[in-house]
């Protein structure tokens, strides 16, 4: 029996099924999600007894560290293989994912994977060229938040953001990734904020749809990319089952919230997509909608048919949205030298890599 991905609703299920009180089911919730306790026997709200039969009946399945990956600016990539599942109804293969832990000053930010690989394609990501090796489950996602906070326990800033911009498209995982999200958003789980939290789409509009309807919900984030469908399709195949005019039509449905403004990525790529006129379709395209922000992210390299924009070409397509009224931001990715960054997220094992810690599992 697996506890890690349950809700505190189905702990108290587990509970009252093994002839316990359910309020011995928010003991496990609290000790699993808030304590990080990933041993039933340290468990220490919970009576001995208790404890030894969860050792005994129950599992909280960590993924193993295969590798780490030491960036020179502090990042750090996991490379974590998740266990072969054959007792559930429907039997998951071994695989291995990635996800990447970033301290800066009064703060940390961890990025998740919500599928091993990916099925969207995107022609400039590494990631595409490894396919859709299968969705995570709820627990293989929070895991990838629980263990590096738990490893970095003794230095960790007071705020944590997550992105879930790691391998995947999370919206084509949208059940398992929401049962995560209620469970990281509970303040009596891991209790992060949800103006902490960022869920990356390629454009998935169903899904966008449906994620505008949860109660309980991150930020959202679209990754927008090219400034016309022609380009859009070349980059991004999901643009012909969701063209621009559909997209955006999506985005200016969605609710948010009044904190709230949705946040469009867009990879600059040199000479395919930077040019002032991209920037100037950009403005056309967002205008309409209210409470926007646009984060352009110069590509990080990797074995594809691409380039870097200039610096100059990035500084221009920025100061053309900004003077148009659409706020823009420069994001450099962190952890590019040990291909942690945003796209470069592919397997890559790395010789010399640092050994997985004894105990993380």
């Amino acid at each position: 029996m697996e506890l890690l991905g349950k809700s505190k609703e189905e702990l108290r299920e587990v509970c009252v099924g093994m002839g316990e009180p359910a309020y011995r089911g928010g003991q496990i919730y609290h000790a699993l999600y808030a304590e990080r306790k990933f041993d039933c026997a340290q468990m220490t709200n919970l009576p001995a007894s208790l404890r030894e039969r969860l050792a005994a009946e129950a599992t909280v399945t960590m993924p193993v560290v295969k590798q780490r990956f030491v960036s020179s600016d502090g990042s750090v990539r996991y490379l974590f293989s998740l266990a072969e599942d054959t007792e559930s109804r429907k039997p998951l293969r071994a695989a291995s994912v990635e996800a990447v832990f970033m301290p800066s000053e009064g703060r940390q930010t961890i990025c998740v994977s919500t599928q091993a690989g990916c099925a969207v394609d995107c022609q400039f990501c590494l990631t595409a060229q490894l396919g859709l090796i299968r969705n995570l489950t709820a627990g293989e996602v929070l895991a990838q938040v629980l263990l590096p906070l738990e490893e970095h326990k003794e230095q960790l800033a007071p705020q944590t953001n997550i992105v879930l911009m790691g391998q995947g498209e999370p919206l084509l995982n949208f059940d398992a990734v929401m049962a995560a999200l209620r469970i990281l958003l509970d303040p009596e789980g891991v209790g992060i904020s949800p103006k902490h939290v960022t869920l990356s789409t390629s454009g998935i509009v169903p899904g966008i749809e449906r994620l505008g309807l949860e109660k309980v919900r991150p930020k959202l984030a679209i990754s927008l990319n090219a400034s016309n469908d022609e380009q859009r399709d070349a980059l991004m195949p999901i643009n012909k089952k969701y063209p621009l005019s559909v997209l955006l039509d999506a985005c200016k449905k969605y609710p948010l919230r009044p904190w709230e403004h949705l946040t469009f990525e867009y990879v600059m790529l040199g000479e395919v997509n930077d040019a002032p006129e991209d920037a100037r379709r950009v403005v056309r395209l967002l205008g309409p909608l209210k409470s926007v922000k646009v984060n352009l992210i110069p590509w990080n390299p990797g074995e594809l048919p691409y380039r870097e924009s200039s610096a100059e070409a990035i500084e221009e397509f920025r100061r053309i949205l900004v003077d148009r009224g659409i706020p823009a931001f420069v994001r450099y990715s962190r952890g590019r030298d040990v291909m942690a960054a945003c796209g470069q997220l592919a397997l890559t094992q790395i010789e010399g890599a640092q050994p997985p810690a004894v105990g993380y599992r």
